[in-house]
């Protein structure tokens, strides 16, 4: 299966524009849903500016491809192969959003959601076809990050994820089929990550600045090359059990939310979005720091390209 003629995207939010401007940009109709005119409006400067990214890299221009901007649902997914529910976390709302797609859209339709850890098989109850409903979990921005995480409710069939793979693989993404638990892989990953580092500043190890250098060039560096299962290879096994003896018991188990954090949020102090967070940001600060990774994640994944993934 080559792209679907025809893609709906439910949701206009962080991810929906990204994810609209890539299919388009490979030849999908792409009906881009929200329920808000100034939302649709919003949207389309960004994907405005997802296709000038697109140029950067050098993606090429499948002929056919489009994005219609809708408020009605009916009409964004009539005709679709495939529909990417992009709406808020929240399971209910998804629930009502994904009966609303299912008793719209052709039998042979795939249903997927963006979510970012909410259990497949949990949203799926209350779908009466819950055999066409999978995971396909987008990294953000999702028209610069090649990779998508394809994962399983307990009733998906398997004819299912093979499209969706295939698709995944038609616009040059890696397709990372994975099995169904909280989080998925990524964001596993990541929150473990994250964890750790901000006992670090808790604890007053290093600042947010320091911290950031040193996971940015000690490990980020590294693992853009490397992957962990092949760095463990190149370390040595054995060198890795023997600090992971002593090591595994002094990291982090916190298994609530940092106070670092909550004191942050009750103060409205949310990052970027407020203008504040774990760094302050002046007046045009924002903009100019989300250019500037914007651009470093260009210029990454033209280098990334260029080497033998390992």
């Amino acid at each position: 299966m080559t792209m679907p003629r025809i893609s709906a995207v439910i949701g206009s939010g962080s991810m929906g524009p990204g994810i609209a401007a890539l299919l388009a940009r490979y030849g999908s109709e792409v009906r881009l849903n929200d329920i808000s005119e100034d939302v649709l409006a919003r949207a389309e400067g960004i994907c405005a500016g997802a296709e000038k990214v697109l140029d950067e890299l050098g993606v090429p221009v499948t002929p056919g491809g489009s994005i219609a901007y809708e408020l009605d649902q009916a009409t964004a997914l009539a005709g679709a192969g495939l529909v990417i529910e992009a709406i808020p976390e929240k399971i209910e709302l998804k629930k009502t959003v994904l009966r609303q797609i299912e008793a719209a859209v052709a039998p042979d339709a795939i249903i997927a959601t963006n979510t970012s850890g909410i259990p497949i098989s949990d949203m799926a109850v209350v779908m009466d076809h819950p055999e066409r409903f999978i995971g396909m979990h987008w990294s953000n921005p999702p028209h610069l990050i090649p990779m998508i995480e394809v994962v399983k409710g307990e009733r998906t069939a398997e004819d299912v994820e093979a499209r969706l793979i295939e698709i995944v693989q038609a616009f040059g993404y890696e397709a990372v089929v994975e099995k169904e638990v909280p989080g998925f892989i990524e964001n596993r990953i990541l929150y473990a990550i994250l964890r750790e580092c901000l006992a670090l500043v808790e604890q007053g190890v290093a600042s947010q600045k320091d911290l950031d250098t040193c996971v940015k060039w000690g490990i980020g560096y590294k693992l853009a090359v490397i992957g962990p299962m092949r760095l463990l290879d190149m370390a040595g096994l054995d060198i890795y059990e023997s600090v992971a003896s002593y090591l595994n018991k002094d990291l982090s188990n916190e298994s609530g939310v940092s106070s670092l954090i909550t004191d942050l949020t009750k103060q409205n102090k949310l990052g970027m979005k407020t203008g504040d967070g774990m760094y302050a940001y002046g007046e045009g600060d924002v903009a100019a720091k989300r250019g500037d990774i914007v651009r470093g994640l260009v210029t990454v994944r033209k280098a990334l390209s260029s080497i033998t993934p390992v």
